[in-house]
């Protein structure tokens, strides 16, 4: 039975290596939206008059929308193409940022988060994939360095944001202009990505794609590694404060240090990979983020603590690039696989921060970081869901990335 033919694509000038360029760019944009929106929201919530039990009710809704809308992102690739797909979901997306700001009471703001994260989890799918076509036609990983330059985008968003909001700035007229150059800046990036296009007599994807099988099982590994993803960024300043009694500027360093070693292990993460494959790399990092978490609830000061942290995220950084990687290549659809596999993982974020606080309030702080590092365990076994087939064998001429291992 003759192989089904891998796609063809639609080469910008500079070839591959242009094309990696240019998809890192769409991550760092994707992440600047994320990061300037953050730094605004004390703003929208004193415009808007939401009490802070409202306002993390409202803030749920961006995960909401983007778990409705994912399984969307394929039948829209699929039409349209993919670089011209990701071109106006990007610039749907970008755009959205100042609606939430625009919003003059509850009662908008609601739906404008809605829409802001529904558009944000399309274009992030579109993206992935992308990222994914880029990663087999180089023949080598880079993934990991993507999620990075979205670690950047946010890290730049943020930073802007913050002078913005220090200066006194009106957050529409931030936001809105933050959405016009983060427009502009997508649509540029868009013009130098791949264009990967369906095989002749390729059946369409259907409107609304579930998650395949083969997704499921990566994504609960994207699950494992969001949740303490989300239990550190929200809780490691208040474990400190609360647990060991440690003033509010050494609290806040353990987010900061958290952040920066995921920051700076996905910038890297893909020598790692090369090296060592998918596979070892994350149980090395399920090692390195179980050490962390029991470093964390032992811990009897906040130095050990603030390595402990340092060293959860250390351990996690790469785990969703990973992922989302081996969800491309589960597949004859790598839209619909990274679909599933990315509303597991927003749907671990969703959860984290109310299901860390509620087991804290039923036992202790400490029984929180107790699932967190159990979870970081289950990285250790579940690693080998992110095995690379080996398509040579098969005689698609795409090429394998991330290193080669032994079944």
């Amino acid at each position: 039975m003759a192989a089904t033919p891998p796609p063809e694509y639609g080469r910008p000038p500079g070839g591959p290596r242009r094309a990696h360029r240019a998809v890192a760019l769409v991550f760092l944009v994707h992440g600047a939206v994320t990061g300037s929106f953050a730094t605004r929201i004390p703003w929208i919530q004193e415009h808007t008059g939401l009490a802070p039990g409202r306002l993390g009710l409202a803030l749920a809704f961006p995960a909401i929308g983007a778990a409705l809308a994912m399984p969307l992102a394929g039948r829209i690739s699929h039409r349209f193409g993919a670089r011209t797909a990701l071109r106006g979901l990007l610039a749907l997306w970008t755009l959205s940022l100042a609606l939430p700001a625009l919003s003059p009471g509850p009662s908008a703001l609601c739906p404008a988060l809605l829409v802001y994260g529904a558009a944000s989890g399309m274009a992030d799918v579109a993206m992935n994939a992308l990222g994914v076509e880029t990663e087999d036609l180089l023949g080598r990983p880079i993934m990991s360095g993507l999620h990075g330059m979205w670690s950047v985008g946010a890290l730049l968003g943020s930073a802007a944001g913050t002078v913005a909001a220090h200066a006194g700035w009106d957050a529409r007229l931030h936001l809105a202009g933050a959405a016009v150059v983060l427009t502009a800046s997508g649509a540029l990036a868009c013009r130098g990505v791949l264009d990967p296009r369906s095989s002749p007599g390729a059946h369409p994807p259907p409107r609304f794609a579930l998650p395949p099988r083969s997704a499921l099982a990566i994504g609960a590994i994207g699950f494992c590694a969001v949740f303490a993803e989300g239990a550190g960024l929200d809780w490691s300043a208040v474990y400190l404060r609360d647990r060991l009694g440690t003033d509010a500027g050494p609290a806040a360093a353990s987010t900061t240090a958290f952040a920066c070693t995921m920051a700076a292990a996905r910038l890297v993460g893909d020598r790692v990979v090369a090296r060592f494959g998918p596979v070892r790399t994350v149980r090395a990092g399920g090692v390195l983020a179980a050490a962390g978490g029991l470093l964390i609830v032992a811990a009897g000061h906040p130095a050990l603590a603030l390595g402990g942290f340092g060293l959860l995220g250390l351990g996690i950084a790469v785990v969703v690039p990973l992922a989302f990687a081996a969800a491309g290549r589960s597949g004859p659809a790598p839209s619909q696989a990274i679909a599933g596999v990315a509303t597991l993982t927003y749907t671990s974020g969703l959860i984290a921060p109310s299901a860390i606080g509620g087991i804290a309030q039923a036992t202790s702080l400490t029984m929180s970081f107790v699932l967190v590092t159990a979870l970081a365990c289950g990285l250790v076994p579940g690693a080998r869901v992110l095995r690379v087939p080996r398509r040579a064998a098969s005689g698609s001429p795409r090429a394998v990335a991330g290193g080669r291992e032994r079944p």
